[in-house]
């Protein structure tokens, strides 16, 4: 089963920084997941929230400031003082950590609350410019993003994102046009885990961060999980084989 560092190594750093992010970089996990949003200005932004309230020293939501006004708010300092003068990365300076390493990049589409116009064509140009096409998966609680982007992107893998107990969940990713599925934890233990698992459609985890839950999750046969502490959870997975 592959680990996921969840928007970097978000148990010990920072959640979507820079700092998380060269964390999860050294890492032997398979991949890691971040969030991305759109600015005013139409710049591409990593960061989970609509708005910058909970995770810096700021308030206002992402859609309505520029790329330059966010670059003002610190996102480090609440989590712990050594990380002080972290900022909002952009979308490049994310992709520009991980270009040469091994990792399989989760790219969540957060448009589920606030649509941005665009967003898809921004992000494909540049998954283009650092050849990433072939080492992504794209995915979003907003189907209809991942349905547009898999039209003008076919060769990209794509993900739909629930938290809901759902009845056939891979033959609704089918109309999607999802490969694959990404379900909350406790979701996956229903029948409805088993069927995605045995219709060959890749089902990955979230949030996974106890050993006990992972264990089982092996057991079902899910793909992957994602975890806020990847370096943990990869001892753990990496031991028991």
């Amino acid at each position: 089963m592959k680990v996921y560092a969840h928007r970097g190594s978000s148990g010990t750093h920072p959640e979507n920084t820079i700092a998380a992010f060269r964390a999860a970089a050294v890492l032997p996990v398979y991949g890691v997941e971040f969030d991305v949003h759109m600015t005013k200005d139409g710049e591409l932004v990593v960061i989970h929230d609509e708005s910058i309230d909970r995770t810096s020293n700021g308030k206002g939501f992402i859609k309505d400031m520029t790329l330059a006004e966010l670059k003002h708010y610190d996102v480090g300092k609440g989590f712990s003082p050594k990380f002080k003068g972290e900022t909002i990365p952009t979308l490049r300076e994310v992709l520009y950590v991980f270009k040469d390493t091994h990792h399989h990049l989760n790219i969540e589409l957060k448009s589920d609350i606030f649509p941005y116009d665009g967003m898809e064509q921004k992000v494909l140009q540049m998954l283009k410019d650092y050849r990433l096409e072939e080492r992504v998966v794209i995915s979003s609680f907003n189907h209809e993003m991942v349905r547009n982007f898999k039209k003008i992107a076919p060769q990209i893998e794509t993900a739909i994102l629930f938290v809901e107990v759902m009845i056939a969940p891979h033959e609704y990713a089918k109309v999607v046009g999802a490969d694959a599925v990404h379900a909350f934890f406790p979701t996956v233990l229903r029948p409805m885990g088993q069927e995605v698992v045995a219709s060959g459609r890749k089902v990955r985890v979230f949030t996974v961060n106890e050993e006990l839950y992972a264990d089982t999750l092996k057991e079902i046969g899910v793909d992957a999980i994602f975890t806020d502490y990847p370096e943990k959870m990869y001892r753990h997975l990496n031991i028991l084989n």
